[in-house]
């Protein structure tokens, strides 16, 4: 049984609504499930997220990784005046994808005080492993 990791109250449509008018909104990227220690999000692979030859662009896959694993990564934190910032992200392409969504789903690696890891698994709607991604997050003052 998984420990629940989260220090903010929040709901699913709360955290698509931030995300509405930003990055993860324009490329149609939601949340779709929270769990104890986990976060999902879906994306569509058209023509927004699409590079010329027709495949999913590996920067809209690092888009949706890093979208996870920064709001995960918030709303581990308990602190009212602290954030998170990336500091290293990177991305293993594994299969193409052409249409449909895409899901993501990150989970902790490490959740310290001063720095956290994320793993991001990307599949595609055959749940076939399409990217691997890792983010590493520093907590920061707000200022």
């Amino acid at each position: 049984m998984s420990t629940k990791i989260w220090k903010k109250d929040f709901t699913i449509a709360a955290v698509n609504d931030i995300n509405g008018a930003c990055m993860p909104g324009h490329v149609g990227i939601e949340v779709t499930e929270i769990g104890d220690d986990y976060m999902t999000a879906k994306m569509p692979v058209d023509h927004r997220t699409r590079q010329p030859m027709g495949l999913l662009h590996g920067g809209a896959s690092v888009v949706l990784a890093e979208t996870l694993g920064s709001i995960a990564g918030l709303l581990c934190i308990a602190a009212a005046d602290k954030t998170v910032v990336g500091v290293e992200i990177n991305a293993n392409h594994l299969r193409a994808a052409r249409d449909g969504f895409v899901f993501g789903t990150a989970r902790p690696i490490r959740i310290g005080r001063n720095l956290q890891v994320w793993n991001i698994e990307i599949k595609d709607e055959q749940e076939r492993l399409t990217c691997v991604s890792r983010i590493t997050l520093a907590v920061v003052d707000i200022r």
